[in-house]
């Protein structure tokens, strides 16, 4: 499980459209290109899918080539080598705050621990830990794996972050462009050993 409380700025890409859900109920549609730099190499330009409770009356048009600012609930979802990300609006402001694209955020993180941790020192001699964990999706019949990579910067590992042991995780999202892909880092603010509970049924 990913799910991340951003804001993101970018271009509106894909106009909006009004439909209506099984419940009857209107939302609005569209799409927003952000692009985002890349740690070397080329910038990407990605497509973020939106949307938004309401009509277009009470959301406000969102016009092709408009920047905006959207806030809400990021999800990305892996298909094959795609990545769809998906966000569920709470406010669109037609005047956004930053003039350069982004998405910045929190984000909330279930998965399991990969086989990594290490213990490193940054330039400013500061000791932190990084490791990288993955959050796994059934799709169809098989899987997909999102991998993201963490930094502990405020304590020490805690001897249960072990490879292959299952983690919620929160802190503070960063994304960039590697060889052309996304890539999600975290920087740890809240992380606790994920025990599931037993079913009751």
């Amino acid at each position: 499980m990913i799910k991340c409380n951003v804001t993101v700025c970018g271009t509106v890409s894909k106009a909006a459209t009004c439909r209506t859900n099984k419940e009857g109920k209107a939302f609005v549609s569209f799409a927003m290109n952000a692009v985002i730099p890349a740690k070397s190499g080329i910038n990407k330009t990605i497509e973020v899918s939106v949307i938004k409770d309401g009509t277009l009356t009470e959301v406000g048009s969102c016009n092709i080539g408009e920047r905006i600012e959207v806030a809400g609930v990021l999800v990305p979802r892996k298909w094959g080598d795609v990545l769809y990300l998906n966000l569920s609006a709470s406010s669109i402001s037609h005047q956004p705050d930053e003039a350069e694209d982004c998405i910045k955020g929190v984000m909330e993180f279930r998965g399991k621990v990969g086989k990594s941790i290490e213990d490193k020192t940054d330039k400013n001699g500061v000791p932190y830990c990084q490791f990288s964990a993955f959050s796994a999706e059934k799709v169809q019949d098989g899987f997909e794996y999102i991998w993201v990579s963490f930094f502990l910067f405020d304590g020490k590992c805690e001897a249960w972050l072990q490879p292959g042991v299952k983690a919620n995780i929160k802190g503070a999202l960063s994304v960039s462009v590697f060889n052309d892909k996304l890539d999600f880092s975290c920087r740890v603010s809240e992380m606790s050993e994920y025990v599931p509970q037993p079913y009751n049924g």
